[in-house]
């Protein structure tokens, strides 16, 4: 039996909510690519990491039916579980750091994967959506609740085949978003979830949140 940590990742102030986050911390135990993604499918979270390297943080992230090149939400996690400066991927290092109760990531954002990001008029329109909504491809809804402040309003819908109907907490969609609108962002995705943003002038993006084991 692999040894894997669950992690609830951009949890709310108090502790709750967050994105479940399945962690094999020993990534030879799952050899292949092809035991790897039947293990994260038999999970079920929305992604699931391989550690092949702890010590230089190199990382084989997957969803229940495929395999990822960068995932905010897995690496916010991982570098908070192992507690280390770099996360090594294809597309490039991941810088990693803590600061008290955030755990931060600095990324490109042309190293998320595309998502459709679309804006609504209010908060409560994106509150109203159903799960998911009619159509195809990955769609980010987001709404100002505050835009003076950077507070965002967002829920994430992979709307793939794959168990996955909606996203608690995405942060490749937020450092998409944080490109986009060229800004600092207080993100509440979910039911709930916290991710924190902050652009460079170097165009890298800080992206930040709590991390805790998931009860």
């Amino acid at each position: 039996m692999n040894e894997i940590d669950v992690l609830s990742v951009f949890c709310a102030p108090d502790g709750g909510h967050g994105n479940k986050l399945g962690v094999v911390r020993d990534g030879s135990r799952c050899p292949d690519v092809a035991s790897r993604q039947a293990l994260a499918g038999e999970l079920g979270f929305s992604e699931t990491v391989f550690v092949d390297d702890p010590e230089r943080g190199h990382l084989d992230i997957y969803t229940p039916g495929r395999r990822l090149p960068f995932a905010g939400h897995s690496l916010v996690g991982t570098a908070w579980l192992l507690d280390i400066d770099v996360l090594e991927l294809a597309v490039g290092d991941v810088f990693a750091r803590q600061d008290g109760e955030f755990t931060w990531i600095t990324a490109r954002a042309e190293w998320a994967p595309q998502r459709q990001i679309r804006r609504y008029a209010s908060a409560a329109d994106v509150d109203a959506l159903p799960s998911p909504p009619p159509g195809e491809g990955w769609l980010y809804a987001w709404a100002w609740e505050d835009e003076a402040a950077g507070r965002v309003r967002a829920r994430g819908f992979p709307r793939r085949d794959d168990g996955i109907a909606e996203d608690e907490a995405t942060g490749a969609a937020a450092l998409l978003l944080t490109a986009e609108l060229g800004r600092a962002l207080n993100i509440t995705q979910g039911r709930g979830s916290q991710l924190l943003t902050a652009p460079a002038p170097d165009g890298t993006i800080e992206l930040g949140g709590r991390v805790r084991f998931a009860g």
